[in-house]
């Protein structure tokens, strides 16, 4: 029987009434080190309960024991050398009337591993679950390694995506060394943790004394008294070593089977938290930094920027909104490439922040919109500030095959005086960035008051807008176009259209128009407009009134709609009329236009068979070589040229030569915005074809059209 329970792995104790031990297996002596000379006679609580005993416990195993003569309870017990084991304790009473000690017979199962792993394992996650910051994370699992095994100094490091060690938790070593280690590049030859790191594979040393790897590290642990060092590198789900866990030995020698246990445990824990937190970094960062540049994005901006309102408020000092929008960033899109366009706003992001001081705030709010939030900053600072940022905005920049020079309108307002929230400042500032913009690109103004109202309006005449094209309250004015040669003979005529307020009255084009183009009203204007002339071109001819050709004015983000050309095309079908029935007026800068759908556009038209006229001629770009490419059948001669014909030798030079390069590629040229006769003669004079003015009549409702054509006693040409 004795050798029998000496064979077993279980520790065996046998204790009489007075709860001393009478008899130890071999398994007592294997599991805790000590032999049964130094147990029997004592109490079994003397040699194993000490100080670090779970608090409570005996009383907790005594009590049970009383009430139901048996108890069973698992515990972390430390044998003679210190070792802790992690143990399954029964106890049962042994009756002496049954043969029994009088006493106890206790069982000890030796369940190290499998509770170690549960303990690690359940407070680690359950960190995670509480959102405990990675560094407290790796903490706990250090600290809770050494407390299983004492012998252990641990430390968990990271590697960062350039490959350079990051302390995490290493509770065991100074700061001063945590500091020294701090962004040390890993290596062939990096100690243990750089070199586990760099293999991806565990380094052991045994004596750091000796070992070459330690090289360059001994003098920094030459007073931790450390002798040995076993290192493993933490693996992501790829494969990626993400960092690295080491134990630390105050001699000479090998890891056991208890810790490369824990090593193994703490491995898959520390990846599962690292890459837990690297997720979540990026998961903020997506939420709340822009992609490309890295700068905060508008959320971020102005939550950070709600609190440093609320310091400047407390200590009653003033701030500065930046409102930064880069100047014809579209063109270099278009003109240079996404690639180029993405490069310039990296620089700009880059020259902004380098602008910054380490109080201020900046943010990339969309597309080529930038904001800064300057603290402690008064009017004059920040017109300062907001004049080097242009300065260093137009320093040379190199893109991808290019160099090129930004420019940016900046708009300014202060806290507290143009609003003390950041929504308020961001509007106002915005406000005054547009303003800066429409008078004088590359400059900065601050926000007044006046530009609050003005913005107010627009913004009222925008919602306005948007209820006139949908209640269908605008209406169609047209305007005669005359032969020069017979200036009572109908050219054509041209759609213009017009709204009549019901509270402000007429709403001049000039005003109503470029807010349509803003606000992305002005493709629905369009296509209203194609609508209407082609409806009243059916009702004018039913009525016998020949009006030959409707002039149309398109915008060029018309041709941004791949579908455009059919909708014109679909337009006239159902009015049963044809491409030659409407004259398509664009700008040249549709001309200039390189997108695929308004090049597309443009040949799909010309096609079908319509006619394009080119408006306001020599008032753009003036790019001859688009003509002779370009399927344009008409030039309209910008009515600034006409003014002046009778007065100036400028204008009537340029009038010649474009009456000269039309006539040479035989398109059709319309004067605009002929009012006297002296003007009248000089064209007809020269050659001009078609005029257009109120010396022939002015923009005309459908019906005064019609009496126009009467009183003239003719129905068109």
């Amino acid at each position: 029987m004795r050798n029998a329970l000496d064979a077993s792995d279980n520790a065996i104790v046998m204790s009489n009434s007075e709860r001393r031990v009478v008899y130890v297996n071999a398994g007592f002596t294997r599991l805790f080190g000590y032999p049964a000379a130094d147990v029997v006679g004592k109490r079994l609580s003397e040699t194993l309960f000490d100080a670090r005993a779970e608090p409570g416990i005996l009383d907790h195993i005594r009590n049970t024991l009383s009430a139901d003569g048996k108890v069973r309870v698992e515990t972390l017990l430390y044998g003679q050398t210190g070792q802790p084991r992690w143990v399954s304790m029964v106890i049962n009473s042994s009756d002496a009337g049954a043969g029994g000690t009088g006493g106890t017979i206790t069982v000890l199962t030796d369940i190290t591993l499998t509770k170690m792993h549960e303990v690690l394992q359940k407070r680690v996650l359950e960190g995670m679950v509480n959102e405990l910051p990675l560094p407290d994370l790796m903490m706990l699992v250090c600290k809770e390694v050494e407390r299983i095994a004492p012998e252990v100094t641990a430390s968990i490091l990271a590697v960062d995506d350039t490959g350079c060690l990051r302390p995490l938790a290493a509770p065991g070593l100074s700061p001063e060394i945590c500091a020294q280690l701090d962004g040390v590049a890993i290596g062939p030859s990096v100690g243990s943790c750089g070199t586990a790191a760099f293999r991806g594979q565990p380094v052991l040393v045994t004596d750091i004394a000796t070992d070459p790897l330690w090289a360059n590290y001994r003098e920094l642990f030459a007073s931790t008294g450390f002798k040995a060092c076993w290192s493993s590198p933490i693996v992501d789900h790829r494969g990626k070593v993400i960092g690295t866990f080491a134990f630390y030995f105050r001699e000479n020698r090998e890891p056991n089977a208890l810790h490369k246990r824990l090593v193994e445990v703490g491995l898959h824990l520390c990846a599962l938290a690292i890459e837990r937190a690297a997720a979540a970094a990026r998961i903020h960062q997506l939420a709340f930094f822009d992609a490309l540049t890295g700068l905060p994005n508008r959320s971020m901006l102005r939550s950070s920027a709600g609190r440093a309102l609320e310091h400047l408020n407390q200590d009653n000092r003033p701030g500065a909104l930046l409102f930064i929008n880069l100047d014809r960033f579209k063109q270099v899109n278009e003109t240079l490439g996404h690639a180029a366009g993405d490069a310039l706003l990296c620089e700009v992001a880059t020259r902004l922040t380098q602008a910054l001081r380490a109080r201020d705030l900046i943010g990339r709010l969309s597309g080529d919109e930038f904001a800064l939030l300057l603290s402690e900053c008064a009017t004059v600072d920040a017109v300062h500030a907001a004049q080097r940022i242009l300065d260093d905005l137009a320093r040379p920049m190199h893109l991808p095959g290019h160099e090129y020079m930004a420019q940016a309108s900046v708009g300014i307002a202060m806290y507290p005086e143009d609003g003390t929230t950041i929504d308020t400042l961001l509007r106002h500032a915005d406000q005054a960035m547009n303003q800066a913009k429409s008078e004088q690109r590359h400059s900065l103004q601050l926000f007044s008051p006046e530009m609050n109202r003005r913005a107010q309006e627009r913004a009222r005449l925008e919602r306005d807008l948007r209820h006139a094209l949908a209640e269908g309250s605008l209406t169609l004015h047209y305007q005669p176009q005359v032969l020069s040669t017979s200036p009572r003979t109908l050219h054509g005529v041209e759609a213009l259209a017009r709204w009549n307020h019901p509270e402000r009255g007429v709403v001049p084009p000039g005003e109503f128009i470029p807010v349509a183009e803003e606000a992305g009203l002005i493709h629905e204007l369009t296509l209203w407009v194609l609508q209407e002339t082609c409806s009243q071109l059916n009702r004018w001819r039913a009525a016998g009134k020949s009006v030959p050709t409707v002039a149309v004015n398109l915008s060029g983000r018309n041709f941004h709609h791949p579908e455009f050309a059919q909708q014109i095309s679909d337009t006239l079908q159902r009015h049963h009329l044809h491409p030659g029935d409407l004259m398509l007026e664009i700008t040249e800068s549709v001309m200039m236009d390189a997108r695929p759908e308004t090049r597309a556009n443009i040949a799909a038209l010309h096609n079908r068979g319509f006619k394009l006229s080119l408006d306001d001629f020599g008032t753009g770009y003036s790019s001859l070589s688009y003509l002779h490419r370009l399927p344009i059948a008409e030039l309209k001669l910008d009515m600034a040229f006409v003014r002046d014909l009778t007065t100036s030798p400028t204008a009537r030079a340029l009038t010649v030569s474009v009456l000269s390069i039309a006539h040479s590629l035989e398109m059709v040229v319309v004067a605009e915005g002929v009012e006297t006769p002296g003007q009248q003669q000089w064209l007809q004079a020269h050659g001009c074809p078609v005029m257009q003015g109120y010396l022939f009549g002015r923009p005309m409702p459908a019906n005064e059209i019609e009496a126009w054509l009467d009183a003239a006693g003719h129905s068109g040409r």
